[in-house]
Formats: structure tokens, C-alpha cells, sequence
């Protein structure tokens, strides 16, 4: 029997915990890796220069939270997917409540790319990004960063570490060493 949605209580306790779900085939997964992706959000960060020259191009009209639902869809809209209805209808109520949001580049064409995730405390964890147009996902993360380095958040969690994450100074932490972070990024969050 497929789920209608995950619970937000259920949701928001699995990520405290360190813990994400994922689809497959109807059901849902939940997943704690090993090893841990992270992008620093100190001055490790790091932007090929390439995309410096993009995002000063001004190439994309960055908007925030403007179309959350379309940037869940398009994630999902590959041969492989996690994300199903029961997924976006989980994290759309989410979304309602303000604890995840979407970073999305535009042009005359529509929306070219973006990213979306969760954010608890100090803390944003990246779900799934993805790109119409070249670097489009790029440019999100990127305003993703600079946002999250303003608002004085700790811990940009990504699961696992790609090599497309390691061009900005992605890396590996190990679980033990993932909860420290996240405990920290947490610590003034009610349980």
C-alpha cells in the first residue's frame, strides 16, 4: 500500500536524528550513510572560475521559493528517481510550514534549474538539484551558499559526496563526526 505522505513530526525527527527517506518503487527508505557529504560554508567554499564569470553574468534571474512544487518535479524527472508523489507530497507540506525551500534560476524560457531542501536550526540539507540549461544548478547553489553564509547557518548536509560536489569543496565526514556537526547545528532546536 502506498503512503500518502510522510508525517512532518516523522520527517522533521528523522533529519535531527541524521536521517533521510528516499522512494523506491512505493516504498520509502530511510537512509543514515556511513560516510557523509558536507559543503563548507566558510571561506573552503569554492567556485570554479567559469562559474564566478556565469553568476556576475547575471545569465539567470535567481528566485527563492517561487515555484517549490516545479523544482521537486523537475528533480524527479529522470530515468532514475527517489522522488515520488509520496516525497513531494511530504515535503510540499514542509514547504508549507517554511522548513524547506527551493533556490531556482530563470529565464524568458522558464525555470532552468535549481535545487530544494530542508532547513532545521543552523542547519540545510540539499535533497536533489537539477539543470535545464548549462550550469543552471550551479548558479543555485551558489546563492544557496551566499544565503545560508548570511542567515549564520553551520551545516549544508548533501547525503552523499559526488564528484560535482567536490569541485566546491565537498567532502566526506564519517557518520560520527556528521552527528557532532549536526548536533551542533541543532542545539537550539526544541525537540
Amino acid at each position: 500500500m502506498l503512503m500518502k505522505g510522510i508525517s512532518v513530526e516523522m520527517l522533521l525527527s528523522a533529519y535531527c536524528q541524521g536521517v533521510f527517506p528516499m522512494a523506491d518503487q512505493g516504498e520509502i527508505l530511510w537512509f543514515e550513510p556511513v560516510m557523509r557529504g558536507v559543503i563548507p560554508l566558510d571561506e573552503r567554499f569554492h567556485v570554479p572560475k567559469n562559474l564566478r564569470k556565469l553568476v556576475r553574468q547575471g545569465r539567470y534571474e535567481l528566485r527563492v521559493d517561487f515555484d517549490f512544487e516545479g523544482v521537486m518535479r523537475a528533480c524527479a524527472d529522470r530515468q532514475e528517481t527517489w522522488i515520488d508523489e509520496c516525497i513531494i507530497d511530504s515535503y510540499s507540506e514542509l514547504y508549507a510550514m517554511g522548513l524547506a525551500h527551493s533556490y531556482e534560476c530563470w529565464d524568458d524560457d522558464g525555470l532552468q534549474g535549481g535545487l530544494y531542501g530542508v532547513s532545521i536550526g543552523r542547519a540545510f540539507f540539499g535533497e536533489s538539484m537539477f539543470s535545464r540549461k548549462v550550469n543552471a544548478s550551479k548558479v543555485a547553489l551558489v546563492h544557496l551558499v551566499k544565503n545560508l553564509q548570511r542567515q549564520g547557518i553551520e551545516l549544508l548536509d548533501t547525503q552523499w559526496m559526488t564528484d560535482h560536489l567536490r569541485q566546491f569543496g565537498g567532502y566526506e565526514v564519517s557518520r560520527e563526526e556528521y552527528r557532532d556537526m549536526l548536533e551542533n547545528a541543532l542545539d537550539d532546536v526544541k525537540p
